[in-house]
């Protein structure tokens, strides 16, 4: 089992043939991914082959006559961020069910008003600027490594792109695999929640255990640590900057301490409130998950 995305999902890639697109489509499709399509303006009618694929990729003008066509129903966005925020909404607008935006440096207001689009809609948004998501055995929707990844039972959420592969390296190493595996992107505007994927974490019976990878700023973390009680399954946490000054950006835009909010103390306390574990080390999350699972 997976969530948002499976085997089944019929992706296209908007911006296929861009140097993004070009690099990590082939990797999509060698981890499983059903890539039915690619959207590049200009270049409807023809097709795209990459290096070492068996099949070419139908390309078209726009994500309507490419969900129209091929029946797509996810997408994955690596169009520069001038142009992003059109992308999400063109998708959204054609029924797509799933967007990935990989797309990084999008200017907040823009996003602003991504935000407010798709709350009309009933897409679910991953982004942007994130490594995407991958469902175990089923397909991959982004950028993250393809060997990292081994099936099992935990779920993971994370603001961090690199964090995202070291955590999930570390698991597969211990010995414990994973359902889906989702970054969520580090800007302060983003589509989905912690807590809205938790509450799809919490519905999967194939997820027994949830690791949650938070940083500093914003308070995504303290609003689903509010939830995790109302949870049957464990979550296990795992908080990032803690010696991060108060009012500097620590990598993400959204990694921001200001106003005396976001702090790496008041994310942890509010885990420890909800009674769920908070790793001090990334390799210490293995020995909590395996805890947590009774092993």
């Amino acid at each position: 089992m997976a969530i948002l995305a499976d085997k089944s999902s019929r992706v296209l890639v908007q911006g296929i043939t861009g140097g993004e697109g070009t690099f990590h489509t082939p990797r999509m499709i060698e981890f499983g991914t059903n890539v039915v399509a690619g959207v590049t303006p200009g270049k409807g009618g023809t097709t795209w082959k990459p290096e070492g694929i068996a099949a070419s990729v139908p390309i078209f003008d726009t994500v309507d006559d490419a969900v129209e066509e091929t029946g797509a129903d996810a997408s994955v966005i690596f169009v520069p961020k001038r142009f992003a925020p059109d992308a999400v909404m063109e998708a959204a607008d054609s029924g797509i069910e799933v967007i990935i935006a990989i797309s990084d440096g999008i200017p907040i207001n823009d996003m602003v008003k991504v935000y407010s689009f798709m709350e009309q809609t009933m897409t679910t948004l991953i982004g942007p600027n994130c490594p995407g998501l991958v469902s175990v055995g089923e397909c991959k929707l982004g950028i993250m490594p393809n060997h990292i990844f081994k099936p099992g039972p935990l779920g993971v959420i994370s603001r961090s792109g690199t964090l995202t592969y070291e955590v999930v390296n570390q698991l597969s190493e211990g010995g414990l695999g994973q359902t889906t595996c989702i970054g969520v992107g580090g800007d302060p505007v983003i589509g989905t929640s912690f807590l809205e994927l938790l509450m799809e974490f919490e519905q999967d019976p194939a997820t027994e255990c949830v690791v949650i990878v938070g940083e500093i700023g914003g308070s995504d973390e303290e609003d689903a640590a509010e939830f995790i009680p109302e949870m049957s399954k464990p979550v296990v946490a795992f908080i990032s900057g803690r010696t991060a000054p108060p009012g500097k950006r620590m990598g993400h835009a959204g990694a921001i301490v200001s106003g005396g909010k976001g702090t790496a103390e008041s994310k942890i306390k509010a885990f420890e409130a909800a009674n769920t574990p908070v790793a001090d080390t990334v390799p210490d999350i293995v020995r909590l998950c395996k805890e947590s699972l009774g092993k």
